[in-house]
């Protein structure tokens, strides 16, 4: 299932059904819902809540730290394939996001429907 975000202040923004439902949470409404909406209003508490999950995100799952390029051993290779493979949290949200700032902005709201 995917989850579609809109909003005439940006491209759409389309995410697999358990990240789309975690940020809905996140946004405080129900990812139960089949579509909804963020209106103006509720804008600037939706955004702020937003950037609180990405910075606590950040703090919880810090990146493994840099592999330097003399004598990579097995672990080293394997840390560096698991950083090239995993999307953060932060790289998720990052699109909705600025949907919601853009349609902050433009005195817009964004809808969802899956």
């Amino acid at each position: 299932m995917l989850i579609t975000f809109k909003s005439r202040a940006d491209g759409d923004v389309i995410m697999f059904g358990n990240v789309g439902r975690q940020m809905l949470a996140i946004l405080g409404k129900d990812p139960q819902d089949a579509k909804g909406i963020v209106t103006q209003e509720q804008l600037p508490a939706a955004i702020a809540a937003l950037r609180t999950a990405i910075e606590q995100d950040k703090t919880d799952n810090p990146p493994p730290p840099e592999a330097d390029n003399w004598g990579r051993d097995a672990v080293d290779q394997q840390v560096q394939r698991e950083r090239e493979q995993n999307v953060s949290f932060a790289r998720r949200a990052a699109p909705l996001l600025t949907m919601l700032e853009y349609a902050r902005r433009d005195n817009t709201h964004v809808t969802w429907e899956s």
